[in-house]
């Protein structure tokens, strides 16, 4: 159902452009950077409506319906403002196609974040009336406050037992803060170590600077003392049962960057380059699988699983004929089982560590890392991806050895 009728709509194009509404007649010049910045906003509701902000394409200034052509191509562009890693954390909004008066028009509607503040390129965009803008330090302030007193996902709970002496406070100033915030953001900085904690999240407020579970994830020294199954459990088996001879198993912890490390450097070292000679004295050298998919489907792992209530890891299992990889928590909000791993389907359990893996580098693009590491696959060779979810308390993903290859098995 949408989320307005025609005639909702219709008003709220009467009544003009707003902190809530914003037109844009096409999308030609710096319409998308425009509608982006606006989406950003519409996501902080600095104002608190607690309603969704409404982007209108194929409105004029006035108010006028222009007739745009609302074309297939036009409603994906808008689309993808959702997923492409510009806006974080990533915003929840739909785009769809609606005719008013007998004329079409692109209709992005953005949902009020539960994770303010919301960035677009490092910068907090608000809306001051029908004006967009820069938040203020006072602005930030009342952002978080939202966040505080609202409903939060589990990556923003304090820790009450995690402090400063928690964090690793020289790597958030010079790796992840030059990162995650825009140079001419940081020019004009005067904030305290406590408040840019704050407005990145890694801790509740700056007065009372306690460590979020993503900034114990994140930047944290010891992120297992507080979350136990913040970890991956690597196991190479000798064989194609759980019960066969192990070769070699391995437990990797730390913060997310040095995790994520640890884990490609092991799946790197029997990941081991395949020979097979195509013909007399030409060798053709492959790996065993693709190491884009291995990468993509680990830091979905980490990236999707539940962290509350559990102190298990993600296990990766190597076995003689494929690997597997389970990740603790089933399928999450709009994504089930019947549409799981099926393009366009993507939710966040985790937004914010979502959100902070993306600043860091280890995601490119939201929404791809499954159809990423298909790809991969098929290019190789390899079989597609296999999903187990039935139990709704896990997800399984099977990664197959390329058929009819002697290389592949190890």
């Amino acid at each position: 159902m949408p989320e307005f009728t025609d005639q909702e709509l219709i008003r709220l194009i009467e009544k003009g452009e707003s902190d809530r509404v914003e037109f844009k007649e096409a999308m030609i010049g710096d319409a998308a950077k425009a509608i982006r910045k606006a989406i950003c906003a519409f996501a902080n509701d600095l104002p608190g409506h607690g309603q969704p902000g409404v982007v209108f394409v194929g409105v004029k200034d006035d108010g006028t319906i222009s007739g745009l052509q609302v074309t297939d191509q036009l409603l994906l562009q808008l689309a993808d403002m959702k997923t492409d890693g510009n806006t974080l954390p990533p915003p929840s909004l739909t785009v769809e196609k609606r005719t008013l008066h007998g004329k079409d028009v692109a209709v992005v509607t953005v949902q009020p974040s539960n994770s303010p503040p919301v960035q677009y390129k490092g910068a907090i965009h608000i809306r001051i009336g029908p004006r967009q803008d820069i938040a203020t330090p006072q602005d930030e302030v009342r952002l978080r406050e939202k966040r505080v007193h609202g409903g939060r996902p589990f990556d923003l709970e304090p820790i009450s037992t995690a402090g400063l002496t928690d964090l690793n406070l020289t790597q958030f100033e010079n790796e992840y803060l030059t990162k995650a915030v825009s140079a001419e953001v940081r020019v004009a900085n005067s904030r305290s170590i406590e408040e840019r904690l704050a407005v990145t999240k890694m801790v509740h407020t700056a007065a009372n600077p306690v460590a979020t579970v993503l900034g114990v994830l994140t930047i944290g020294k010891s992120p297992q003392d507080f979350l136990p199954g913040a970890r991956v459990q690597f196991l190479k088996i000798d064989g194609d049962k759980y019960d066969d001879d192990v070769v070699d198993s391995a437990d990797i912890g730390g913060a997310i960057s040095d995790l994520l490390r640890g884990v490609d450097e092991k799946l790197n070292s029997h990941n081991r380059v395949a020979v097979e000679f195509v013909a007399r004295e030409i060798e053709q050298r492959t790996e065993l699988y693709p190491a884009e998919a291995l990468r993509q489907i680990v830091r979905n792992a980490v990236m999707h699983r539940t962290y509350e209530g559990t102190n298990s890891p993600v296990r990766i299992t190597w076995y003689k004929n494929s690997v597997e990889v389970l990740s603790p928590g089933g399928p999450f909000g709009v994504v089930n089982a019947d549409n799981f791993g099926q393009p366009g389907f993507t939710d966040y359990r985790n937004p914010n560590l979502a959100e902070a893996m993306q600043t860091l580098g280890y995601v490119q693009r939201f929404g791809m890392g499954i159809l990423i590491a298909n790809q991969k696959l098929k290019e190789a060779g390899h079989p597609g991806l296999e999903f187990d979810v039935s139990s709704g308390n896990f997800v399984l993903v099977k990664i197959k050895a390329r058929q009819n290859s002697r290389g592949a098995k190890s």
